[in-house]
This record gives structure tokens, sequence and C-alpha cells, in this order.
């Protein structure tokens, strides 16, 4: 009987940790997708293939190259401390 009463008086607060739950879900969805590093493999794949058909020059094939392997490091930046936090 002593959990029934911090149990009720939790009542009201149920709706706002609903909420925070569904937030916190739609956080952790939105990060997997910003930080999963196929979709910059593929540009990296398709850079390559844009400068072996001439539709890119040198010059513009390294500045971009740089920019995705910039956000590679940082995707598995993200990846070694979200490890090293247990997957939180």
């Amino acid at each position: 009987m002593g959990g029934l009463v911090p149990e009720i008086l939790a009542l009201p607060f149920a709706p706002v940790r609903g909420i925070v739950w569904v937030l916190d879900k739609v956080v952790r969805t939105a990060e997997d997708e910003y930080y999963d590093p196929a979709p910059v493999q593929e540009q990296l794949v398709q850079l390559e293939q844009a400068r072996t058909e001439g539709r890119i020059d040198d010059e513009e094939f390294t500045r971009r190259e740089d920019e995705l392997l910039h956000r590679l490091e940082e995707i598995r930046a993200y990846q070694l401390r979200r490890g090293a936090q247990g997957g939180l």
C-alpha cells in the first residue's frame, strides 16, 4: 500500500512523462539519421563518379571531398562518444 500513494501523487505528471518520452525518441531518431555514415559515403561515391565523368573539375572534387571527409570524422566522433556513454 505504501507504493500506491506515490503513484497517485505522480498521476498528474504522467502526460508530461509521456511527452518527454516521445520527444526523446524523436531526438534519438533524428540523431541516428543525421549521424548515419551511409549517405555521406554514397555522396563520396557519387562525387568520384562526377569527377570521372568530367562533370566537376579536380578543384571542386577536392573541396567537396574534404567537406564529406570532415563530415565522416564528425560522425565517427559522435559514434565514439555515444558508445562511451553506453548508447545513451
